[in-house]
């Protein structure tokens, strides 16, 4: 699987973007790591005393700073300053679509890495409270996935998710993983989405009805 992944990564080559001017812009790292029959992707936990998207689970990074050269320096400094991978075990590979996740005024760059094992996290307490690994195939199984309501500026909308180890993954999150995999492994993962949210989605990977 992971070999099949990363050659099919080939379609979505490695940028490196500025921000968009007049916007806020941040970056994210989508870091896979793993055996090619297992190839996982590390995901954090944000802090519950956050004032953005508190406890909520997401990929390492953060936003643009003045003294980042691009956003793809953005996604590697914060994932170093947040989960403490040294840079030298990040290899970037391809950068996906950007796009305006939900209750957010950011345009978000996800760009997708190879982590070179041995893995040992250190966790920047002040911003997140896990780091975590989960198997690509445990986002195949349509029968994971459930819809729960969220309030986004006072509407109930319903959102697909799905869950690991007691953690709920869903949001921005998921969308770009689920895309990913849709466009490099064919997985054929069909969810609905809100269509207020639709209407901010990005260029996608691949068309989500």
């Amino acid at each position: 699987m992971f070999s099949i992944l990363l050659q099919q990564l080939q379609r979505h080559p490695l940028a490196t973007p500025a921000p968009r001017l007049a916007m806020r812009n941040a970056a994210v790292l989508v870091a896979l790591h793993g055996s090619e029959s297992d190839p996982q992707v590390i995901l954090t936990e944000r802090a519950a005393h956050l004032n953005s998207h508190p406890g909520e689970v997401a990929f390492p990074g953060g936003m643009f700073e003045g003294q980042d050269e691009h956003l793809l320096e953005t996604a590697l400094r914060e994932t170093v300053e947040e989960i403490g991978l040294y840079r030298e075990q990040i290899k970037p590979l391809a950068t996906l679509p950007a796009a305006t996740p939900k209750r957010s005024e950011v345009w978000v760059t996800p760009f997708v890495a190879r982590i070179e094992e041995p893995l040992q996290f250190t966790l920047e307490k002040s911003e997140l409270s896990a780091v975590f690994s989960v198997p690509l195939s445990h986002f195949i199984s349509l029968q994971r996935y459930r819809y729960f309501d969220v309030d986004v500026r006072g509407s109930a909308l319903t959102f697909p998710c799905i869950d690991f180890a007691g953690y709920r993954i869903w949001g921005f999150t998921l969308r770009v993983i689920v895309e990913m995999l849709n466009d490099c492994l064919a997985a054929n993962i069909v969810l609905r989405y809100p269509a207020q949210y639709l209407q901010q989605r990005p260029v996608s990977l691949i068309e989500t009805r």
